[in-house]
């Protein structure tokens, strides 16, 4: 087959679809790779790395599409690129469908075979291709919550994990997922005081052994959260339902009560965000003030670290990637289940409920729809 990696198009999206090691082991076992000159120029891949790898690299995005069977990236297609997807194109890459209809039905339209990377299951119902970039965006969101607090940043002018004589800061994490997990890793060895809340009292558990007293476990149906967060110095939402919009756990009347400086990192913007205040923003301008809380949403955050994040992404995408690139999306989807959970879109149907639910669509069942 031949596999086409667009340059990434959103605004400081840095990362690329395969690094060249991947495109060299996916050559290695008869297919022809596309790379879009420089594509992985910002990431630290430069194109005598993929044509030493075997790979041709075209000058446009249009001849990648153009001539492409699988269209391999990180982020959702943008517009201009919706446009230039062929009928029956693969395209594999991260959708979050859920919260943005515009692009649901522009890909609908092309009648193409749509994975999306974060809707892929395990057979413990685990998430593996969105885990490696949530990991990142958890560890990201301390250290950009701890810039956040500084004075400059409009700020409460504080140090995240204290000084001596001085109290740490109380970050509180909604989640205890793999974002949660890794935005406490960051957290309790700035030494900031740690709130960890979710639903799962078995999740919390895991969590207490892994951290012990570094952190204090919030069952959600027994605390009093918005109390919880008007104490806290620095918020990160890491809350998610596979593929559907993230709740609105934190509302504008929590965030008035909120310390002035306080600062909101809301992880789940992809899927819209689960506080009622987000707005999606970039690297360029990451944050902006409601009620005296800054607010940081960055849509992209680990394109941020764009080499760290592309190395880890294929390490967990290239297994699935030359399945579907060997034997075809028919057989491959027929045969393992857990990557026909990544169907989205298919020639025209949706197949993920959570998409179709959200917008009103009709929805039909993937294992249905390939039979």
């Amino acid at each position: 087959m031949k596999i086409g990696v667009p340059r990434e198009i959103k605004p400081q999206e840095n990362r690329i679809g395969l690094t060249p090691e991947s495109a060299k082991t996916l050559i290695s076992n008869g297919h022809e790779v596309l790379i879009e000159n420089n594509g992985g120029f910002e990431a630290g891949f430069d194109n005598e790395q993929y044509k030493k790898a075997g790979a041709k690299i075209l000058d446009k995005a249009e001849d990648i599409f153009n001539d492409a069977d699988i269209i391999v990236k990180v982020k959702e297609p943008l517009s201009n690129e919706v446009k230039m997807i062929k009928e029956n194109q693969i395209i594999f890459t991260y959708l979050h469908l859920a919260a943005a209809k515009e692009l649901t039905q522009g890909l609908i339209n092309t009648k193409s075979i749509c994975i999306a990377y974060e809707t892929v299951t395990d057979k413990n119902g685990r998430l593996p291709l969105l885990a490696p970039m949530s990991a990142v965006a958890g560890r990201m969101s301390v250290q950009a919550g701890a810039h956040c607090l500084e004075k400059n940043q409009s700020g409460r002018g504080i140090l995240l994990g204290g000084a001596p004589g001085g109290e740490p800061a109380e970050v509180v994490i909604l989640g205890g997922g793999v974002v949660g997990e890794n935005a406490a890793i960051i957290a309790t060895g700035m030494r900031a005081k740690v709130y960890i809340v979710d639903k799962s009292e078995a999740r919390l558990k895991q969590l207490s052994q892994i951290f012990g007293d570094k952190i204090i476990p919030q069952l959600s149906e027994k605390t009093d959260l918005e109390k919880l967060v008007s104490n806290c110095d620095l918020l990160v939402g890491g809350v998610l339902i596979p593929g559907a919009e993230a709740p609105k756990l934190i509302t504008k009347n929590m965030i008035k009560k909120m310390k002035r400086g306080s600062v909101i990192v809301d992880v789940a913007i992809d899927q819209g965000g689960c506080v009622e205040t987000s707005k999606p923003t970039t690297h360029a301008e990451p944050t902006y003030i409601v009620d005296d809380v800054v607010h940081y949403c960055v849509a992209n955050m680990p394109g941020g670290v764009p080499r760290t994040s592309t190395i880890a992404l294929n390490k967990a995408t290239l297994p699935f990637l030359s399945k579907l690139a060997q034997f075809g999306y028919q057989k491959t989807l027929k045969e393992d289940e857990n990557f026909l959970d990544g169907l989205n879109i298919y020639k025209g149907q949706v197949t993920y409920k959570a998409v179709a639910d959200a917008f009103g669509l009709n929805y039909l069942k993937a294992k249905d729809i390939l039979n």
